[in-house]
């Protein structure tokens, strides 16, 4: 059966582009026989895989890894045709992948090299190409790659566990290499923004509209006013790169930029954060540098009394049973917007739970900010915390918000058990059913393609599947090596 314990989409991608030519060119692989550069070294249906092809791939791998194990060459190949399969039978199937699709893949790695460069010149200047060219040559390898990723995650798409199964994957672990877990814990949260008083907030525009006409009369430059008087301590006058492909900025605050020319400043707009202004300095696509000036309206001490009521409300009531704390964080918090900003998903949206990236709701007092564990201490599971303000931001000191905090659960540090991780594991066992069902998959469709593979791997481990298949053909199956 085909080793499948992640399968990884091995097409040449526009990363490739920015290896220096000279890499790959004097690359040498070491082992003894190795075919001569540019030669095909295997075939399936109508896909070539070139020498230099899985060169290249090695070079790249050695780039990102370090040394490469023996196996690299075998491993690297059989990856290859793992994918050029997957492409083939997404075409069979007739998978949609639109030309949009495609558009916008080109345009986010295009646009994370031109952020690593500084401008689309002068990445254009490294790689000998313009951006045109760029796509051009690269469009049919990124369709493919998305054709492959469509028609892997349709094998598997369908693949679940039992609780069965994940009992009998968990009993089948050596008990001595079961991992040491230290102390998790299950925390939500419901916050509220304080709202500031109305005149406050035309104070603050008006504000921002004089230090507008100030930088467009040329009284004082933009990054100057930036630098005395914005709020966000992080950026101050200095530039800020924004690509609009990354939901990782506020969208007014991306909006508000990508409607100016270079050197224009924007109108007063608010974000999740406050009232800006924007001056573009360059766009290139959709990359952009940016000075802003954020300006944040204060909250006084009555403006959070009146979170703190409101919250202290809404805890009674989970804590009577009128409602509860998944219900009450959907229709109350503002932790949305919050957390979306960082790139993390928001607790509103997840019952007001915090979340790993795995979806898993158990986590390490590490993985949580300094004012949170502080309330830890002084909760027993299932207890909700009393109102308290904090700032989510300590680039933003004036930027004040109020919380309750649920503690639902904390283990002891434990090794791996099926009663305090059973989703952990179940995750584990839902990976090793679809490797399964991948390597299966594998199994039955590698005699329906046309395939040729060079000699020179005819005793890889990795290939044994894919050579018994080539050896199946008869003659052409194994190509013959040349002098």
């Amino acid at each position: 059966m085909i080793k499948r314990t992640v399968l990884y989409l091995f097409l040449l991608s526009v990363a490739g582009i920015f290896s220096l030519n000279a890499s790959a060119q004097n690359y040498v692989y070491t082992a003894e026989n190795k075919p001569a550069a540019d030669k095909i070294v295997a075939i399936i249906g109508d896909k070539i895989v070139l020498n230099s092809d899985l060169e290249s791939m090695m070079v790249k791998e050695e780039q990102q890894y370090g040394k490469l194990p023996p196996d690299a060459e075998c491993m690297i190949l059989e990856q290859m045709l793992s994918t050029n399969a997957l492409v083939l039978q997404a075409q069979i199937d007739s998978l949609p992948v639109s030309d949009d699709d495609v558009e916008q893949q080109l345009d986010q790695r295009i646009n994370y090299f031109i952020s690593i460069y500084g401008s689309q010149q002068k990445m254009e200047q490294v790689v000998g190409m313009n951006i045109y060219q760029i796509k051009d040559k690269f469009r049919k390898d990124i369709k493919d790659q998305l054709l492959a990723g469509a028609e892997h995650d349709k094998i598997i798409k369908a693949v679940r566990v039992t609780p069965t199964e994940v009992e009998s994957f968990f009993n089948r672990i050596p008990k001595d290499s079961l991992p040491f877990f230290k102390s998790e814990v299950e925390v939500g949260q419901i916050v509220i923004k304080p709202k500031p008083d109305p005149a406050v907030v035309q104070y603050i525009i008006s504000q921002l509209n004089e230090l507008r006409q100030e930088a467009i009369s040329g009284k004082r430059s933009f990054e100057t006013l930036a630098n005395l008087y914005s709020k966000d301590v992080a950026t101050g006058g200095k530039i800020l790169t924004i690509d609009r492909t990354q939901h990782m900025y506020d969208p007014q605050f991306v909006a508000a930029a990508f409607r100016l020319k270079n050197g224009e400043i924007s109108p007063v707009f608010k974000s999740q954060f406050g009232y800006h202004i924007i001056q573009m300095v360059s766009r290139e696509g959709n990359i952009a540098k940016v000075r802003h000036i954020l300006l944040i309206p204060p909250t006084t001490s009555i403006d959070i009394q009146k979170v703190e009521k409101k919250l202290d409300t809404i805890r009674n009531s989970i804590v009577s049973g009128k409602i509860d704390f998944a219900d009450a964080a959907a229709t109350n918090s503002d932790d949305d917007a919050l957390q979306t900003a960082n790139g993390t998903p928001g607790t509103k949206n997840t019952g007001g739970m915090f979340t790993m990236p795995d979806g898993s709701t158990l986590m390490s007092v590490n993985d949580l900010d300094a004012g949170i564990v502080l309330m830890l201490d002084t909760l027993k599971i299932g207890e909700i915390s009393e109102p308290q303000t904090y700032t989510p931001n300590p680039q933003m000191p004036d930027q004040q918000y109020v919380r309750i905090v649920y503690l639902k659960s904390r283990s002891k540090p434990h090794r791996e058990n099926l009663q305090e991780d059973y989703s952990k594991i179940q995750a584990q066992a839902l990976r090793l059913k679809q490797d399964k069902v991948l390597g299966e998959w594998f199994n039955k469709h590698i005699p329906d393609f046309y395939l040729h593979i060079d000699p020179h791997y005819a005793q890889c481990g990795d290939l044994r599947d894919w050579v018994k298949s080539a050896e199946a053909r008869g003659n052409g199956g194994l190509m013959v090596s040349e002098k």
